[in-house]
């Protein structure tokens, strides 16, 4: 089965001149739409192709890895509108398409927009700005602790709302944020608590003890670069001690308390030293 708008692992099964024709054993031949295919491409190689429905209603398949696919959602840019809808860039020679249909208010060119890429009733890919449907507000599939990744979205009195592994919401607090973020940021988090009424609450540095432990690692490796100093200690400012090892300042005084108890370092309110 061939997964349109997705990335699919297809076997050469005919050159044709400069045309190579790709199937995963269906009847289904799908066209490799690259203008230079792989050097030395034969039959009967294997390639990880996306494969997608061209201008004329026809398979394809490219070896370019477009920003986002089917199911996705990412911050893409539009290009240009006409009169079905704006198209953004997302990667590919083809154009991702947002309907007018689809959009919450009219898209401007030039600007970025948060967007799902999505089938439609034609196995066209498609992208729409109305990604509410599509997203949840209450989980039980997720564990405190559990990794994952965030695309920021809005910013809220509370903080920032984000949206969990393409199907969640989840929300982030102003006030255990130490750097700055911006609408359509991809990066990992944490779920830091699944509240009782389902929603979920996220943490960009790791829970537990385990973070403490692996920034004592960083803290000495940081310290054996600069011969055994460092400016940073528990009296610090939280923007100078996430800017340089990306936690809170409560994580960086847990850990630098465990060396210092472990007689690895002397700290004194300028900084830390090796012992």
């Amino acid at each position: 089965m061939l997964n349109i708008g997705k990335i699919n692992t297809l076997n050469v099964v005919k050159k044709q001149g400069p045309d190579v024709y790709l199937d995963n054993g269906t009847s289904a031949k799908v066209l490799l739409a690259d203008k230079k295919p792989p050097e030395n491409c034969q039959v009967g190689d294997a390639l990880d192709v996306f494969v997608y429905v061209d201008s004329e209603g026809h398979l394809a398949a490219t070896t370019k890895t477009p920003l986002a696919q089917v199911d996705d959602i990412a911050w893409l840019k539009v290009i240009s509108l006409n009169y079905v809808g704006a198209f953004l860039d997302w990667g590919l020679p083809k154009d991702l398409l947002v309907p007018f249909s689809e959009q919450h208010h009219e898209m401007e060119v030039g600007k970025s927009y948060l967007v799902k890429v999505f089938l439609d009733d034609k196995n066209r890919i498609a992208a729409t700005t109305k990604i509410d449907r599509f997203i949840e507000d209450e989980s039980v599939d997720f564990e405190v602790g559990q990794k994952v990744s965030l695309i920021i979205a809005d910013k809220t009195e509370l903080g920032f709302k984000a949206i969990v592994n393409n199907t969640h919401w989840g929300l982030l607090y102003q006030n255990e944020l130490f750097q700055p973020l911006k609408r359509g940021q991809k990066l990992d988090g944490y779920i830091k608590q699944i509240r009782e009424d389902g929603k979920i609450d996220l943490n960009l540095n790791q829970p537990g003890y385990g973070k403490v432990v692996s920034l004592t690692d960083d803290i000495l490796n940081k310290l054996k670069a600069n011969n055994g100093t460092l400016m940073l200690s528990d009296k610090s400012p939280p923007e100078a001690i996430y800017a340089t090892f990306g936690v809170s300042k409560k994580v960086f005084k847990q850990a630098i308390g465990a060396l210092y108890k472990k007689q690895l370092i002397s700290i004194d309110k300028n900084g830390i030293t090796l012992v």
